[in-house]
């Protein structure tokens, strides 16, 4: 089986996706990681690295594309992970931009940019996402956010991180392997 799973900033896409790869016995991969790790090489923010007039896109996209697409037993967190892999079951983890820029300032990323403040992190966010959907587009025709091309759609903004997995792993009809 192949999930895959991609949603709003913040909304606990990676913890979620780590969470369901250890229950599942799955092999978990992070697409926004490996950007990550690529800006970082660069010295660059992500959201530097997104703004680059040059295509930061092609490495992780052909990734998915090429290698990912035909492996089995994995959860790949991305934006466009859903359309890489058509025959996975897709989530869309929602969560309301005000609550994410609050976890996100709370617990930031080592490898992101230290914010002063919750509105920095919101208009940061605003920013990314705008990046994401203008790029997406005119690369592929697809808005990575809009909820009809996913499956499952699961607000998180108000329900814990074992809530979301649980219900993940309802809709999926198996049973986690012992922790």
């Amino acid at each position: 089986m192949q999930i895959t799973i991609g949603g709003m900033p913040g909304s606990g896409k990676s913890i979620i996706g780590k969470m369901l790869a250890k229950s599942l016995g799955y092999k978990y991969y992070s697409i926004g990681e490996i950007r990550r790790e690529l800006a970082q090489k660069r010295g660059l923010t992500i959201i530097e690295y997104n703004e680059l007039k040059e295509d930061t896109d092609k490495e992780a996209d052909d990734f998915q594309r090429n290698d990912l697409a035909k492996k089995d037993n994995i959860i790949v967190e991305g934006r466009l992970a859903f359309h890489f892999l058509p025959k996975s079951i897709k989530f869309f983890f929602d969560a309301d931009l005000k609550v994410a820029a609050e976890r996100i300032f709370l617990d930031p990323r080592s490898s992101e940019k230290k914010y002063s403040s919750e509105t920095e992190v919101y208009k940061d966010l605003k920013r990314r996402m705008d990046n994401d959907i203008e790029r997406y587009f005119v690369k592929y025709g697809i808005d990575a956010f809009n909820r009809k091309n996913f499956d499952h759609v699961i607000d998180t903004s108000n329900v814990s991180l074992e809530e979301v997995e649980k219900k993940v792993l309802g809709i999926l009809s198996v049973r986690p392997r012992k922790r």
